[in-house]
């Protein structure tokens, strides 16, 4: 079991009043041109290190020396559905487990069953890494009542008594069927079932958590109240409500996008419901998904790529909706209590990765909870710019956690002094808007966000090199490159991200400010006068593009961050139209990166190769992650998947599964807020035939493909805007278009619009 709000700690002080003094001395030296020196005295920035991501405990279910001579098992996840299927037989007794989180009720819903009366025996206990102490209330109910430590792992001291953490309940409830069936206590801790036709269990959770600004010691929520409140809601509510509950709030999301990929006319297997179920059913022979993931280099099923496409829908419909926390590095699915970097937030890749299939994979409201985060971000994050940087507007790095961290990490110059993860992720404000064209969302909670933002980075830029106003110190995220004499640095200034970055920002806030009539501020004014002062993007001697302002050694080639290339994925400053010399050495810049990396890395070369209109390549990315990883072995290559479609660094983050999913995306479908490109960098040898229903664009567009040989047969697209979509792109052909509100154009394969008509007729 999981709880977004379980973390270690509490809010923290992100501030250092000797942070300017340290930024003065590093600047200097970066000025002299002493990076090794800058990068030493760079460690005096630090902030502190985050909490750590917690999970909540187990459900146990004991069944007994019988079960144990079972067969037939099956387990199965139904990405349709959203639930999960046990199956197994014991002589003559076939077993079901059937599970689902039901987001309309707050619960997990588990059902045992079997296809003779009087079958269903067990012991069920609950469990937990952190402290706990469990309870029967009554015969039917199981109650845990824990506290997270106050501290992360590595500052505890031997079994210290925690009081001060967030405090966690789980209360199981049981519906119990059959005329024999019966539950009684064991020891206090445990119900056994003996007899029973079928038994129902009720999970709910909840914490004590009250906001990123309440200390847990002051909150007055109480989770048992909470837990048992929410499970008495569910008291008169049978399974099959409870599941229809759940199917149709998840299925008016799932059922948003669909997708079809094909060898050709022949492949009828991957048009099959069977594709999206973890395991599937050929000939009479249950395949794996890890058989899958191990025959794909062989097979190259299209079947396999529709599923982890969608494996990623499910993945953010399942970790981030309206109310929720962001998802963090491994999402809800952490299973650690010291997991690997914490499971938190990373700002320099993993959590903006999470969020990329959000909008053009028709998942929207699956952003609130990074809006909501960022809006935390901003409160302590103008702290942090005030006392640390002597700034206006608000600043975050590159690791924060559930209180909303601004400050910077604690480790490693190259990982921690780097003030751009705020900017970054207001990006995706601006994207929010350009696919939704909610003015109200524009005015009412992206601009302020974006106006902060950009105040800070105007005051953070500073005169520099060749009139330029630069960023100093600035560093490429997590890599390092050696000095004129040869030492390891990795601060010097004007880093390309940094600079791309800012210039997206600046972008977003002068185009918002356009829309709603503020471009005569002062914040406005001071943009239009720094933008022609941002250096432009410079070439290397060896024609790939620069990841630091000066032309410096790279001893790390391979490196799995893409951060150079941040303009054309998932910025839009390098485009092929008008940067084609640029869009060369990005070309070039890649193949010198190579192919290999963790996931995430895979996963964004996918879509910057697509946003190349290179499929094949694309398409190698994709050859490239599919592959098995056996759990619990170390093996000699990053990336890669795990035997449940979980991508791999190693170990297990949940980013490349959303990064996967917008990959797919951009090879079916890119837009700017005035052109579509259909099929962009669809490999048509490989995906031959196909149909995609529900992908989304900017300027509030809505396109379904539908390819045949290759080729574009049908193209409908839709807005419930009027909106300044003007050209419509496919291979070569480029046609001028015009999208009326609520009405809905059917084009061939030559762009000729064959008919028009209302939306929902």
């Amino acid at each position: 079991m999981s709880d977004d709000t379980l973390w270690t700690g509490a809010p923290g002080n992100y501030t250092d009043p000797e942070a300017p003094a340290a930024l003065a001395v590093v600047r200097e030296l970066v000025n002299q041109g002493r990076f090794a020196d800058a990068t030493e005295a760079a460690r005096r920035l630090f902030g502190g290190q985050s909490e750590v991501y917690q999970p909540l405990g187990d459900i146990n279910l004991e069944f007994g020396a019988t079960h144990q001579a079972y067969d037939s098992y099956k387990r199965e996840l139904d990405l349709h559905t959203a639930t999960v299927l046990v199956t197994y037989n014991i002589g003559e007794v076939r077993y079901m487990r059937e599970h689902f989180c039901s987001n309309p009720h707050q619960v997990i819903v588990t059902m045992i069953s079997a296809n003779i009366p009087g079958q269903v025996s067990c012991t069920m206990s609950l469990s937990s890494r952190l402290k706990n102490n469990v309870t029967v209330t009554n015969a039917n109910e199981l109650v845990m009542e824990g506290i997270c430590p106050s501290q992360r792992p590595s500052l505890r001291k031997g079994n210290s008594n925690d009081v001060t953490g967030i405090k966690f309940a789980a209360v199981v409830g049981l519906q119990i069927g059959g005329n024999t069936g019966k539950a009684t206590v064991v020891n206090d801790q445990q119900l056994r079932l003996d007899n029973a036709d079928w038994v129902v269990l009720v999970v709910a959770a909840s914490s004590s958590f009250n906001g990123p600004f309440v200390n847990p010691a002051d909150s007055k929520l109480d989770p048992t109240s909470i837990a048992l409140n929410t499970l008495n809601l569910t008291r008169n509510l049978t399974y099959d409500q409870l599941k229809a509950a759940h199917l149709d709030d998840y299925q008016h999301l799932f059922y948003r996008l669909t997708i079809q990929l094909s060898r050709g006319l022949k492949d009828t297997h991957s048009l099959s419901t069977e594709k999206d179920r973890l395991n599937e059913e050929v000939g009479g022979e249950i395949r794996t998904s890890a058989d899958r993931v191990k025959s794909f280099s062989i097979d190259e099923d299209p079947s396999l790529v529709e599923l982890l496409f969608q494996y990623g829908r499910y993945l953010l419909i399942s970790c981030s909706r309206p109310g929720t926390q962001v998802s963090n590095l491994q999402g809800i699915w952490n299973q650690e209590v010291a997991p690997a970097w914490d499971a938190a937030p990373h700002l320099n890749i993993n959590l903006q990765m999470n969020y990329w299939p959000a909008l053009p994979c028709n998942l929207s409201e699956c952003q609130e909870p990074l809006f909501d985060f960022l809006a935390s971000l901003a409160v302590n994050g103008s702290k942090t710019a005030k006392v640390n940087y002597q700034s206006s507007g608000w600043v975050t790095h590159h690791v924060t956690d559930i209180w909303a961290k601004s400050s910077a990490f604690l480790k490693n110059p190259k990982h921690a002094v780097w003030p751009m993860g705020g900017a970054w992720l207001c990006i995706h404000l601006w994207e929010h808007y350009q696919f939704s064209l909610d003015k109200d969302f524009l005015e009412n909670k992206a601009y302020p966000l974006l106006e902060g933002c950009a105040t800070f980075l105007v005051d953070w830029l500073i005169d520099g090199h060749g009139g330029y106003l630069e960023t100093n110190p600035s560093t490429s995220p997590e890599h390092a490159f050696l000095t004129p004499d040869g030492q390891p640095a990795s601060v010097s200034y004007s880093t390309t991200m940094d600079i791309m970055i800012i210039r997206e920002v600046f972008s977003a806030v002068l185009l918002s400010a356009e829309v709603l009539g503020k471009s005569d501020t002062d914040l406005v004014k001071n943009i239009k006068k720094a933008l022609p002062r941002l250096p432009p993007i410079q070439i290397a001697r060896d024609r790939t593009i620069m990841e630091w302002a000066l032309d410096f050694q790279d001893p790390e080639i391979h490196h799995r961050h893409l951060s150079h290339l941040f303009g054309l994925y998932p910025g839009h400053t390098i485009t092929l139209e008008k940067n084609a010399d640029v869009c060369e050495a990005a070309a070039n810049s890649l193949y010198k990166r190579g192919e290999d990396g963790p996931g995430w890395s895979t996963t964004w070369k996918m879509a910057l190769w697509a946003r190349l209109f290179n499929s094949e390549n694309a398409y190698r990315m994709v050859l490239k992650l599919i592959t098995v990883v056996p759990p619990g072995e170390k093996v000699d290559f990053e990336g890669g998947l795990y035997n449940n479609l979980w991508t791999a660094h190693p170990p297990f983050q949940i980013d490349a599964n959303f990064g996967f999913t917008a990959a797919i995306a951009e090879m079916l479908l890119q837009s700017t807020q005035n052109d579509l490109y259909l099929l962009p960098a669809l490999p048509r040898d490989k995906w031959p035939r196909g149909c995609v229903k529900g992908l989304r664009a900017r300027g509030d567009v809505t396109v379904n493909l539908c390819w045949d040989e290759g080729e574009l047969q049908e193209a409908l697209l839709w807005s419930n805007h009027g909106n300044s979509v003007t050209r419509l792109h496919y291979g070569e052909l480029v046609t001028a278009i015009a999208v009326c509100s609520s009405t809905i154009y059917k084009f061939n394969r030559g762009l000729q619009c064959l008919e028009a008509w209302p939306l929902g007729k």
